[in-house]
């Protein structure tokens, strides 16, 4: 931030008599960014939500709520049928509801590095042709039109998936199709940049319809997220100024979790998974439902 931005940005904060980040990790990289500017107002942090009712499948949800372990199974594979005939009708591959699925699905932008899980190519290639612990892979999303680098990266991502038949590249990312991925996900990857994503919602949907997070601990995830017992963390690297290193080591830890922790777990360990699922959608609420983040507006702010 720079300029006229920054200078507007300045003012504002000086004259408001307080701001807000919208998550707690925001705020408090916000006051740190601020700090050095005198009169700088108080910048407290109001998390961002999600409502409960618009995103969650209701049949799911009921089944966690019981803990039918078997109608969570057995919605978990309608929803995929359902998301799997959207990947058809795209790009003509058929996908299988019995096999762990893995989206990767919001905004293309640099930093939020779509296609970190390809970084060691060869990797990539070895996971998504192991057999014993077969795997699918969905990215979707939209890059800003000016945004040349990251439509760079979304053609990028599309050629490298289209010769593999567990790799899907989906168009768009309007409401209907946002809400197919976050149902039909096994696993919603999230790997930005450290102390760059603000905050991020998709990941509390993904939670409410039976989706385990595997993500960096930014944004509203350090919050939630308790690794193994309701997501899967990808350890960030301590030093996170060099990009090149950061993105190398990252990859490396990310590929890591998923070979040793997560498809062992899916498919050797079920009971485990589905446990994890629970927790997962039981622990992203009351407290990043929209009704909390309504209140927390209207008590700590306004």
């Amino acid at each position: 931030m720079e300029g006229e931005d920054f200078n507007y940005t300045l003012a504002a904060l000086k004259f408001a008599r307080k701001a807000n980040g919208v998550s707690m990790l925001h705020g408090a990289v916000a006051r740190q960014m601020w700090s050095n500017n005198p009169g700088v107002c108080e910048i407290i942090s109001i998390t961002n939500a999600q409502n409960k009712k618009f995103w969650a499948d209701e049949q799911i949800d009921q089944a966690i709520s019981t803990g039918d372990t078997f109608a969570i199974r057995s919605r978990k594979q309608e929803l995929k049928k359902a998301l799997f005939k959207i990947v058809a009708d795209q790009t003509g591959k058929l996908f299988d509801e019995q096999v762990l699925t893995i989206v990767w699905a919001r905004r293309f932008a640099g930093y939020k590095r779509a296609d970190l899980v390809m970084q060691d190519w060869n990797r990539f290639l070895k996971l998504v042709s192991n057999t014993d612990y077969p795997v699918q892979f969905i990215w979707a999303g939209k890059p800003y039109p000016g945004d040349y680098g990251s439509i760079a990266l979304f053609n990028h991502i599309i050629s490298r998936a289209k010769p593999l038949q567990n790799c899907a590249v989906l168009t768009g990312y309007e409401l209907a199709l946002s809400d197919a991925l976050k149902k039909g996900a096994d696993v919603w990857l999230n790997n930005p940049r450290m102390f760059r994503e603000a905050s991020g919602t998709s990941g509390m949907t993904a939670a409410m319809n039976g989706a385990i997070n595997l993500s960096m601990p930014d944004g509203w995830v350090p919050e939630f997220a308790k690794d193994r017992e309701n997501a899967f963390v990808i350890t960030p690297l301590e030093d996170q100024s060099a990009h090149e290193e950061v993105d190398k080591q990252e990859n490396h830890a990310l590929m890591t979790v998923l070979e040793e922790v997560v498809l062992p777990m899916y498919y050797k360990d079920n009971e485990k998974w589905v446990k994890i699922l629970e927790n997962s959608a039981k622990d992203v609420l009351p407290a990043f439902e929209s009704a909390r983040l309504a209140t927390d507006y209207y008590e700590k702010l306004y």
